[in-house]
């Protein structure tokens, strides 16, 4: 199914995990130890067609690993007495029992002359009965059965006799068949009757998947995470029925039915009448539910005619009675099916019906407009489309509002005025906005713009350049583009009389400054919002706008150090909320959210991102939803929690803004990198880089170039970790920027001392203090202590770096920080070692990789678990570093260059590198030299 813009991969799997049926593998073997035992059971499992009975079977057997015999009924069994007997003598012959299977088919095909027919049919049934019960108490035995919706009577009493006799030996039948084939007063359902009734057996019915288990699938089947989009729609077609699901992803980008579905339709519908037809036609037309009088009406025909269809398509299956005037398709792809076999003029016809009647007896207006544009009646379906349309707004039903607005477009007569196509574009693109649509947002928006001004209204053409500017934004423009399109509407401004209305200039100049914030110029989103907000002040039509300034003012206070930005924040989205002002409501939550994600305010930041995510499912703004959950991905990362990469990859495949695409490779880079997969992350951090470079946005270019940096530097690639902190040093530097920079500096501080640069470690965090101090963002100054303790304990400073190194643990673990936190840990736990405190450096590298185990942060558990706990371990080292002592001693236990890269999970030519320093170092020529070297050195 292709879901705006997303297409099923065709390499998708056939058969995917087994969803929501772990209760029925539970009892399956709970019930096998008690046949085990001595207490033979027989076990129905019943379910609808496409639900996975057969599926569950195999999953027993799987599970059990036990002598098993299969057989079944096949279509038109009915007709064959003792047909699933026969069937299970093929069975016992392929297993090679012939003298079972010849004693079943002679006593079957014997017929005894004496006695009445009656006292003959109860002799072979109990004969039948006795020689498989015979066979299962021999050894323990699963016996399953399939399809019993098609077994003929002689079959089930055979059944029936052997329910009975099972439970004196040591096996279990398992037996299915179709719940919804079992029609009231047929031979199916008296038997099955009696076998519950009687205690002889027990049933298990399997549900439909709900759309969790439906996602969990689908999700199994595709390898990746679909769209929520996509997997709504899955839903539906599907009703829930793996076999559906596994057919609808099966068929790759194709939205129609599958064959397999559409020909079992065709099959039940050829034997119908000409009047049935028309009826379930009629019916198709007017939706997967519908009421009995409605379809009459439609349909033309007499209620008994109606009636009489309704009874024949519920006997085929294909109809079920919701009550008794409601009645509904089996499945909607049954619905499907019809409505695609029928031809382009019967749908135009009975749609036109469905439409004309639906307005008479009151129905929904989106319905109305759905039915008037099938039935190519645009004038009809417009008139519906828009006031249906606004008042899917009015309620917050997003995607259903953009939906009808263009359909009122699409409806729209050619020669309507500019001015009235202006406002339908705008009120498109608003909706468009709301879920995630920025892209085609923009193009409704430079629409209206153009028409506004086509139709003389400047104003508001201007005042449309601000959502322009936003749209523009979250699909990839950078600030000088945006800020060209505020500077030239303020230009069509300055032309009219007075200079255009204060309300409207206040508004450009409040988009101005919502640019200049997310692009990090502090001072300038400041000084434009002040203005925006003195010229909106006095408009009390405009209080929204008061309020979006008021949220862009708050958190320009944030990232300037002024904690007073969260209350005015809070106060914006209160405020905002009461009045029902939707849009700066959101705002103002996505401010919040995000904002606390970046500044190290975690516990602050889950709380209001729950609350955003909520608030934004609810009104289908599905835009702020998509930005909030990858936000809380990123915080789940920061502290070690679990989710983030789940919520990071459903941002990545929902959401389409592409600051949404950022934070998301973002997270799903430091995933990698805590795991030690080293490549992945890099592919992750380079296209996140690559975005934000396009936006030209430090706080979209940064944190990629910081994670691109920890790789370096544990890929031991020094030179390349420093070359990346001073890149990013310096687009904080050029704007006075903090909340980007501290996570650098230990990063730099590390690849510094690493490359024996004691010096320009010290310089760096001279620097890099002198920067965080002059916005003094709480939290982030830890990252100075931590960098000197670094030093100092480079330095031989025990005591320093220890006073160091446990103010800033201390400050990681307040804000809830993993990944620095547990390095701090392993920090002092190499402290203690160099100060012989063999205990402490224990309990500090075991509380370091139990944390860092809990994170799943495996790169961080093999840190801890290099860490000697022997103070004389490196003293053998001699002019090596640490690491190239490792490497030259596996060169002396004879590892290649590969080898050791595997071993020390490093990259190949770092290996080679290693080698390369080591042979210099010690001023030898060959790999057999360094070995002795360290034979004599230990």
């Amino acid at each position: 199914m292709n879901i705006d813009g997303y297409v099923a991969p065709f390499e998708a799997r056939v058969s995917g995990a087994l969803v929501d049926r772990a209760e029925v593998l539970e009892l399956s073997v709970r019930r096998w130890a008690e046949s085990a035992g001595g207490a033979g059971q027989f076990v129905l499992v019943a379910g609808e067609a496409g639900i996975g009975k057969t599926r569950v079977l195999d999953e027993v057997a799987e599970a059990l690993d036990v002598p098993a015999l299969s057989t079944r009924a096949w279509p038109r069994d009915s007709e064959v007495p003792g047909a699933v007997v026969i069937e299970l003598m093929r069975e016992l012959r392929r297993q090679g029992d012939e003298r079972l299977a010849e004693a079943l088919s002679e006593r079957l095909m014997r017929d005894d002359g004496a006695g009445d027919p009656a006292r003959r049919h109860r002799l072979l049934v109990g004969d039948l009965a006795d020689m498989i019960a015979s066979r299962l108490s021999e050894t323990p035995t699963l016996l399953r059965i399939e399809d019993l919706h098609w077994a003929d009577e002689l079959s089930l009493e055979i059944l029936e006799r052997l329910a009975q006799m099972i439970r004196i030996t040591s096996s279990m039948v398992l037996a299915t068949f179709r719940s919804d084939e079992v029609i009231t007063g047929s031979a199916l359902a008296a038997w099955r009757t009696r076998l519950l009734q009687q205690r002889f057996a027990e049933e298990v019915h399997l549900q439909r998947l709900t759309p969790e288990g439906t996602a969990v699938l689908a999700e199994s089947l595709l390898g990746e995470v679909p769209p929520s989009d996509f997997l709504e729609t899955l839903h539906e077609r599907s009703n829930g029925i793996p076999l559906h699901i596994e057919e609808l992803i099966a068929a790759g980008g194709s939205g129609a039915v599958p064959e397999t579905v559409a020909e079992a339709v065709r099959e039940r519908t050829a034997r119908l009448d000409h009047t049935i037809c028309g009826i379930v036609g009629a019916a198709a037309v007017i939706g997967c539910s519908f009421e009995f009088d409605l379809l009459a009406e439609v349909s033309g025909e007499p209620d008994a005619e109606v009636d009489r269809a309704l009874r024949t398509l519920r006997e085929q299956h294909l109809m079920v009675a919701l009550s008794d005037t409601k009645f509904d398709f089996r499945h909607a792809l049954i619905r499907d099916a019809l409505y695609e076999d029928m031809t382009p003029f019967r749908k135009r016809t009975v749609h036109a019906a469905v439409a004309r009647v639906s307005e008479r007896a009151g129905l929904r207006r989106s319905y109305l407009s759905e039915q008037y544009e099938l039935a190519q009646l645009p004038h009809e379906a417009h008139e519906h489309a828009v006031e249906s349309a606004m008042a899917a707004a009015h309620i917050s039903a997003h995607r259903e509002a953009a939906e009808l607005y263009e359909r009122a477009l699409r409806t729209l007569p050619d020669d309507a005025p500019a001015s009235e196509r202006a406002v339908l574009h705008t009120r498109l693109g608003v909706e468009l906005s709301a879920i995630d649509q920025d892209d085609r947002a923009a193009i409704c928006f430079e629409s209206a713009i153009e028409e506004s001004r086509e139709a003389g209204d400047i104003d508001t053409a201007a005042c449309l350049v601000g959502k322009l500017m936003n749209s523009r934004h979250l699909t990839g423009a950078d600030l000088d583009q945006r800020i060209e399109l505020a500077r030239t509407a303020l230009s069509w401004l300055d032309e009219l009389p007075a200079g255009g209305r204060d309300t409207t200039r206040g508004l450009v100049l409040s988009a101005m400054a919502s640019a200049y914030l997310v692009s990090d110029r502090l001072d300038e989103a400041r000084t434009t919002a002040q203005s925006a907000a003195a010229l909106l002040a006095d408009n009390a039509d405009d209080v929204g706008q008061q309020l979006d300034v008021q949220a862009t003012l708050g958190t320009t206070m944030l990232f300037a150090g002024e904690q007073d930005g969260w209350a005015v924040l809070e106060r914006v989205r209160d405020d905002a909320t009461r009045a029902d002002y939707e849009a700066e409501s959101v705002r103002a939550r996505r401010m919040l959210g995000s904002s606390a994600s970046v500044l190290l305010e975690y516990p602050r930041a889950l709380g209001w991102i729950s609350d955003g995510l909520q608030f934004t499912a609810e009104i289908d703004r599905w835009n702020d939803y998509n930005y909030l959950l990858a936000h809380r991905a990123h915080v789940r990362w920061a502290t070690g929690a679990d989710g983030a990469e789940r919520d990071a990859r459903q941002a990545l495949v929902d959401g389409r803004g592409i600051t949404t695409e950022i934070q998301s490779h973002l997270v799903l880079g430091y995933v990698r990198l805590s795991h030690g997969e080293f490549a992945d992350a890099t592919a992750h951090l380079e296209h996140a880089l690559e975005l934000g470079e396009q936006m030209n946005e430090i706080q979209r270019i940064s944190p990629a170039l910081w994670g691109l940096a920890e790789v370096a530097l544990h890929e031991e690639r020094y030179d390349d970790a420093i070359a990346l902190c001073e890149r990013g040093y310096l687009l904080s530097d050029a704007i006075g920027d903090a909340s980007n920079l501290f996570p650098f500096v230990v990063t730099g501080t590390r690849a510094f001392l690493a490359a024996r640069d004691n010096a320009g470690a010290r310089s760096w965090v001279d620097r890099s203090a002198a920067l965080l101090a002059r916005r003094a963002i709480p939290g982030t100054m830890a990252a100075i202590d931590h960098a000197e303790g670094l030093i100092h304990q480079a330095e031989g400073r025990a005591t320093q770096a220890k006073e160091l190194l446990e103010r800033a643990s201390a400050v990681w673990d307040e804000r809830g920080r993993f990944w620095e936190g547990v390095q701090a840990l392993l920090d002092l736990a190499r402290c203690a070692v160099r100060g012989r405190r063999a205990g402490e450096a224990t309990r500090l590298a075991a509380d370091a990789r139990r944390r860092a185990a809990e994170a799943n942060a495996t790169v961080l558990v093999r840190m801890a678990d290099a860490i000697k706990l022997d103070p004389t371990a490196d003293t053998a080292a001699g002019p090596l570093t640490a690491r190239e002592f490792e490497v030259a001693k596996l060169i002396a236990d004879g590892a290649t260059n590969r080898e050791i890269a595997e071993q020390l999970v490093i990259a190949p030519k770092t290996a080679s590198t290693h080698v390369e320093h080591i042979l210099a170092k010690l001023g030898v020529a060959r790999r057999a030299e360094i070995a002795a070297w360290v034979s004599r050195s230990e």
